[in-house]
């Protein structure tokens, strides 16, 4: 079993403070043994085997899943995304595959969801400040029109773009996946989860009575969001998982030659901490780090591995954490359990 650090069970302490429903999975591995425990306000409980919304952890999946596309020689990194999307005006720049799987294609969220810098601004407050009801529609539907419409109307040009994280990019590049593959995303990503990564609790949307439900800061129970079977937006965000599947997942990463693909740098997310795989934040100090953080209504979730000393931990609450602690939890256990 690993040992916390006194450092690192202030943190979960301090995230669990107040939340009188919280499932928290941690799960860690080192080498080829794995450990997962469950925590509630009050300390550790008896393990639970726990289906959390992993909101945009869901993205280095699809990218993943782009490799082994790749890898298979029906698709291109350099392919542009209007050879999988025949309505674009193919007379005009739309960005490669490669650009939008490592959010530089200068497509920014903000300029293809329809919505004012005020409107975009006033949904950050609201998911922060935790006051939306649980009834509220997931903010990320868009149908196929709208998306045509707002691609046409948000013109590129060829150029290489800096880093802009992008829900729409991500999404993009899932439809040219599910179009290339013939059965559209929500099947083949559903196939891929299932016969070649090998996962068990791991599916694109929600299911009652399986997803652990979410609970808001004054310890309301939201439940979980809705994914229409065939959402456009879903490769951003839509998967639910487990502790141990992601666990499987992380160490798939380090076996499975057709991944590499994604761990590689392709640009620079920032000047200081992070390069940008395909999906994947990589370490600057050190790029065999890798890491994703998934936030939906009532979820803060983060997956961190290291390749190189084959070490990962999974960081799952039914809450949402606030103040990035899901990013600071994550990285606080990788290092408790380096010396393991």
């Amino acid at each position: 079993m690993y040992k916390l650090s006194e450092k690192t069970e202030k943190l979960i302490k301090k995230a669990a403070k107040g939340k009188k429903h919280l499932k928290l999975n941690i799960g860690v591995m080192i080498g080829d043994k794995t450990d997962i425990r469950t925590f509630d306000e009050n300390g550790e409980i008896e393990y639970e085997n726990n289906i959390y919304e992993i909101g945009s952890i869901t993205k280095v999946f699809t990218t993943s899943l782009l490799a082994k596309m790749v890898f298979e020689n029906k698709m291109q990194l350099e392919d542009s995304i209007k050879k999988y999307i025949p309505e674009l005006n193919q007379g005009d720049y739309y960005p490669s595959l490669l650009r939008l799987a490592a959010h530089k294609s200068g497509i920014s969220s903000e300029d293809l969801l329809g919505r004012s810098k005020w409107e975009n601004f006033l949904i950050i407050i609201d998911m922060l400040s935790q006051k939306h009801n649980k009834t509220r529609e997931n903010f990320l539907f868009m149908d196929y029109n709208k998306m045509l419409e707002l691609y046409h109307k948000n013109k590129k040009i060829e150029k290489e773009y800096k880093w802009k994280y992008s829900n729409f990019g991500i999404s993009m590049l899932g439809y040219a996946i599910g179009a290339a593959d013939g059965r559209g995303y929500w099947e083949v990503m559903n196939d891929y989860l299932k016969n070649d990564l090998g996962l068990k609790n791991t599916y694109l949307g929600t299911m009652k009575n399986k997803n652990l439900n979410g609970f808001s800061n004054k310890n309301e129970n939201w439940g979980n969001y809705e994914w229409e079977g065939r959402e456009l937006m879903a490769p951003a965000g839509a998967l639910s998982s487990t502790a141990e599947d992601l666990l499987t997942f992380a160490k798939i990463n380090m076996e499975k030659n057709y991944l590499t693909l994604c761990h590689k740098k392709y640009t620079n997310l920032d000047k200081k901490y992070y390069d940008m795989g395909l999906g994947w934040w990589l370490d600057k100090k050190d790029n065999n780090v890798m890491m994703h953080g998934g936030t939906t209504g009532c979820f803060d979730t983060f997956l961190i591995l290291d390749k190189e000393k084959k070490i990962a931990a999974a960081f799952l609450p039914n809450y949402r954490m606030g103040l990035g602690l899901q990013m600071t939890i994550g990285p606080a256990i990788m290092e408790d359990i380096k010396g393991n």
